[in-house]
């Protein structure tokens, strides 16, 4: 399974912020025209994809191994023990990664959502020429009023 096919916690958010499913907005990171924004994005979305399928792993091996229908001679302090330790490594590169991935994301400028987005055809855009008849010249306070009979 690739990992962009792995769910992860912060699917959601990154659909969110960017308008796209998961799959689309790994299909633009690696066009030549992707954004570095979302190029980054994705790529700590694959690292924290795998490191929350590592934590989720090591917690159904201790599900497994303190299951109650296992035999207490089953039971390995050594290997849980292990597994505790893998577990914080586990956990730590988790929460790096989705620290890292929340401050690229609140870091980032706010899209511009598509309907509020005006594009204007080339043909209406028009410029008013030197020549054009100016407005007329304000006059001053000093100047001379029209004579009333």
């Amino acid at each position: 399974m690739s990992v962009s096919d792995k769910p992860c916690t912060q699917d959601a958010r990154l659909r969110e912020v960017f308008g796209a499913p998961v799959a689309e907005l790994y299909e633009t990171a690696v066009s030549p025209d992707a954004s570095a924004a979302l190029t980054r994005a994705m790529e700590l979305r694959s690292f924290l994809a795998l490191a929350e399928e590592q934590v989720a792993l090591i917690r159904d091996r201790v599900h497994e191994a303190m299951a109650p229908e296992r035999g207490m001679d089953e039971l390995s302090a050594d290997q849980l023990l292990m597994d505790a330790q893998w577990l914080q490594a586990a956990l730590g590169a988790r929460d790096g990664y989705r620290i890292a991935l929340a401050g690229l994301l609140r870091t980032m400028p706010a899209p511009v959502p598509q309907s509020r987005a005006v594009r204007m055809p080339q043909q209406a855009i028009t410029t008013t020429s030197p020549s054009a008849k100016a407005a007329p010249a304000p006059q001053r306070a000093g100047a001379v009023r029209a004579r009333r009979p």
